[in-house]
């Protein structure tokens, strides 16, 4: 079979801040990255990813990039990074950069030039517009787009007396990728730069965002109490931006075997989802998904949740999995990142009682899953939530103080009080994924001499990586035996085609996988107590791979029992 080499490799995604200290500051760093790289190998993924690397002030952790060609100094320097990549290409590991081209940081040299005046040469490569102004003469923005971390869109500038705009952060401002010049740097200085450097590809950010409605017309109103509206039916897959993709494929990916993930954010429509990831478009070779991930997250507001149910997860699992059967798409699958919080907490239990058993039940899930396969950081060790105890001063997200901070303000006269916005931040803050790994039982779990820059949750003594390692009923070494079947049996898990078995069961997710003639059978108990479930397609001639209990029962599955059948 001809598959490409990132079709059959597992990826571990870093979030680099909270992954491994060297020097004792407090902060992740790349030397720290590379001390732990034999266990990685061990763990049996084939890729790496780093979250951003690049110099920035920090605003939202590095997706603020201030510079391209610079290592932040807090995580090493371009020596450092070179160094990594030399290391992970010794063991035939991949390594995959965040690669941050919707925006860059207001720090960057680039903005600080449009700003200047609107006679700049980089005036064009961000984008400006005129204010207009009400009834009563108030300077309004251009139009009423929220910004994806709440307000609006655009943020005054009082020298060339416009507004500039920042889907996200204020200090993040959009790039204009109408202007060529603007993605001819981009390709050369950004993209080139790093892939001649070595690297495997890229992770890349906000993919659909690029091209903008250039009339910036006002949103519809989905949220009348607010001035802002959600406003991505105007920014994300425009039309240009297919072109977009396209020629950076043409001018860069194409001339180099890297891979490409791109952030799908809230594309929904599958077929539109097909036009990047249909090796025959030439444009990228994968997308991340949110159908699933973001299951209970409000909208437009994603900490106003809501509740969700087992039906919903199996709907945009199955949606997802067949969107690229019978054509040259590839699909990805993920249950954890940066932006979420943690699997565990969502789709199974951290109750001591159940967590063990539904964080192998999840990585089942996902490891029998066809695409390329995403463990985030700490997963493999089941890591949590933050303590529930933990008061919002624990926490360190832009998005989620932001959130906090507007609830606060307005809570005299709001229905939601600071306390129901501190449960809903317990639930979804992107903080949650981003305290530090528990390497041991060590102070700060071994992380880090020093003071760790957000605390370390406080379960390390009884969830880290050094314990798990020399216990083979752990987390960590079910993961390891998981991923070592994947590549046994990678056509069938990898590359086979999906069919839900008793789809409506309301308990148990239960599916086959194809491929030629063979087959997996998997069954997933999603609740706190024993079910039957259909075992109608188990013969005598059917081989358990694997259960995550010690002594599974014929037709029942016990709380988050998963098990794998070869037929």
């Amino acid at each position: 079979m001809n598959a490409e080499w990132w079709k059959n490799r597992a990826v571990y995604q870093i979030w680099p801040a909270s992954y491994k200290d060297s020097n004792g500051d407090g902060v992740g760093d790349i030397q720290g990255i590379i001390s732990t790289l034999d266990y990685l190998k061990e763990l049996g993924v084939g890729t790496i990813w780093l979250s951003p690397i690049f110099e920035s002030p920090q605003d939202d952790m590095g997706y603020d990039v201030s510079d391209y060609q610079k290592i932040d100094k807090m995580y090493g320097s371009i020596s450092d990074a070179e160094e990594l990549i030399e290391e992970c290409h010794k063991r035939d590991l991949k390594i995959l950069l965040d690669l941050v081209i919707n925006h860059t940081s207001s720090e960057h040299q680039w903005f600080k030039d449009s700003k200047k005046s609107k006679s700049n040469p980089r005036r064009n490569w961000y984008h400006w517009a005129g204010p207009i102004y009400g009834p009563d003469g108030q300077r309004c923005p251009p139009n009423n787009w929220r910004s994806n971390f709440g307000g609006s869109a655009w943020e005054w500038d009082e020298a060339t007396q416009e507004y500039y705009l920042h889907i996200f952060a204020k200090s993040q401002p959009d790039l204009n990728w109408e202007c060529e010049e603007l993605r001819d740097v981009i390709y050369e200085d950004v993209m080139k730069y790093w892939l001649d450097k070595g690297v495997d590809g890229f992770r890349i950010d906000a993919i659909t965002f690029y091209a903008k409605n250039p009339d910036y017309p006002y949103a519809s109103v989905t949220d009348p109490n607010s001035a802002w509206q959600l406003a991505s039916m105007h920014y994300s897959d425009q039309e240009r931006n297919f072109d977009y993709i396209r020629e950076m494929n043409e001018k860069v990916l194409s001339k180099y075997n890297c891979m490409t993930v791109g952030e799908f954010g809230p594309t929904r429509d599958t077929n539109v989802a097909l036009r990047y990831v249909k090796q025959s478009e030439k444009r990228i070779s994968m997308g991340f998904q949110f159908d699933t991930v973001n299951l209970g997250f409000g909208n437009p507001n994603r900490f106003e949740t809501v509740p969700f149910k087992l039906a919903q997860f199996k709907e945009t699992y199955s949606k997802w999995h067949k969107y690229v059967e019978n054509n040259d798409g590839w699909d990805c699958e993920f249950l954890e990142n940066h932006d979420l919080p943690r699997s565990v907490n969502r789709f199974g239990s951290d109750d001591p009682e159940f967590w063990e058993a539904s964080c192998k039940a999840l990585a089942t899930l996902e490891a029998t899953s066809s695409g390329t396969l995403f463990i985030y950081q700490g997963q493999e060790i089941g890591m949590t939530n933050m303590p529930k105890d933990w008061s919002i001063d624990e926490y360190r997200d832009i998005e989620t103080l932001n959130y906090y901070n507007s609830v606060k303000q307005k809570s005299s006269n709001s229905h939601i009080s600071n306390e129901k916005a501190m449960e809903r931040i317990r639930q979804i803050s992107r903080d949650h994924a981003r305290t530090p790994v528990q390497w041991n039982s060590s102070k700060h779990a071994g992380f880090t001499s020093g003071r760790p820059w957000i605390n370390v949750n406080k379960n390390y003594i009884s969830i880290n990586a050094e314990d798990q390692s020399n216990d083979e009923k752990s987390v960590l070494s079910f993961w390891k035996k998981l991923l070592l079947l994947r590549q046994k049996y990678l056509l069938l898990f990898i590359h086979g085609s999906f069919e839900h078995v008793d789809e409506k069961n309301t308990s148990i997710m239960s599916y086959i996988k194809h491929h030629e003639n063979s087959k997996l059978f998997v069954a997933l108990n999603f609740t706190k107590e024993s079910r039957n479930f259909d075992t109608s397609h188990i013969t005598k001639e059917s081989k358990l791979l694997v259960s995550n209990v010690s002594s599974p029962t014929d037709n029942t599955l016990l709380p988050y029992e998963g098990r794998i059948y070869l037929l």
